[in-house]
């Protein structure tokens, strides 16, 4: 597979944080990798909740170094920032799942600006994505869907029946903090947890550490 390019001209250094952001509205920066300090536009769609740059940053870390060469899934995609951020920091392949219409025009644009030769943009909802799905098991899934839905659950029985996983994949999940930990497939462990505001946010594995 050919592999993305870095060779664009790097676009103004706009920091942007979950507190105190100096970025303007409706963007995002890439926090690391070989489009580190890139801006990526957020399309205005109600409920976006792009994860924020220091949750981005610990979910990372709790990645590596296993992302380099990696096939993940972005599902619930929104602004793409964790399948980019992935993709900049050494993953092979990403899907993006969206359903959003508006959201899924600015990730195509963003995917471009990058040229992200690894990035695959689906137009779908995600729980008909994963009901469909007979291709190859990813790596790592990055499950972020509108706070709203509480459907973590079933899209994780989802991953686990449809076989979309690896045996040794990781499973990046964000809740509202207020909700009881969702209840994982049998064969999954919660590796890692912590909280940031509103949001809880974990990592799972498909085998028992």
């Amino acid at each position: 597979m050919t592999r993305r390019q870095a060779n664009g001209k790097r676009k103004s250094d706009i920091r942007k944080s979950d507190k105190g952001s100096t970025s303007q509205p409706g963007r995002l920066r890439i926090v690391a990798g070989i489009w580190r300090s890139r801006v990526l536009d957020i399309a205005d769609v109600e409920g976006l909740r792009p994860t924020p740059e220091r949750v981005r940053e610990t979910l990372f870390n709790w990645l590596t170094p296993g992302i380099a060469g990696n096939r993940c899934l972005d599902l619930y995609a929104g602004t793409g920032a964790l399948g980019i951020e992935a993709l900049s920091r050494g993953a092979n392949e990403v899907v993006f799942v969206e359903k959003s219409r508006r959201a899924v025009t600015a990730l195509r644009r963003n995917v471009e600006n990058l040229e992200a030769d690894g990035a695959s943009v689906k137009h779908v909802d995600a729980i008909e994505f994963l009901g469909d799905y007979s291709g190859e098991p990813f790596d790592i899934v990055f499950l972020d869907p509108p706070f709203a839905d509480d459907n973590i659950a079933e899209l994780c029985r989802l991953l686990a029946e449809t076989n979309s996983l690896t045996a040794d994949a990781r499973i990046y999940i964000e809740q509202d903090r207020h909700r009881s930990l969702p209840d994982l497939p049998a064969g999954w462990s919660l590796l890692k947890q912590k909280t940031a505001g509103n949001v809880r946010y974990m990592l799972a594995a498909t085998g028992v550490e």
